[in-house]
Formats: C-alpha cells, structure tokens, sequence
C-alpha cells in the first residue's frame, strides 16, 4: 500500500522514529503469563465475593 504521505512528511515520520526514546527494547509478548495473571485474578476475585458473601449472609 503506497503511503499517503508526501516524502517531505514521511522523512520527518522517519526522523522522529529514529530518536533514541523510540528505540527501546521491548521483552517478548508472553501470552502464557498473561492468561495465567488473568486467570489467578478472576480466582482471587471469586473467593473474595465468597468469602464477603459469607461475612454478609
């Protein structure tokens, strides 16, 4: 897909994405350990409302 920018635009795109606060390394996605955190919070959520519920009732 040709880009909608003239070069003019897309060369200061360019030297704006070359500055170093752009260039940071990022850790690899990990799916897994995010499934997990959404896992262990819907579980703590859980027995958090049992636990009110039993307090409550």
């Amino acid at each position: 897909m040709p880009s909608r920018l003239n070069p003019d635009d897309l060369k200061h795109v360019e030297e704006y994405l070359q500055l170093p606060q752009h260039q940071v390394e990022r850790r690899p996605f990990r799916p897994w350990l995010l499934l997990a955190m959404v896992v262990i919070v819907v579980i703590g959520m859980g027995l958090l409302s049992r636990l009110l519920s039993y307090l409550v009732l």
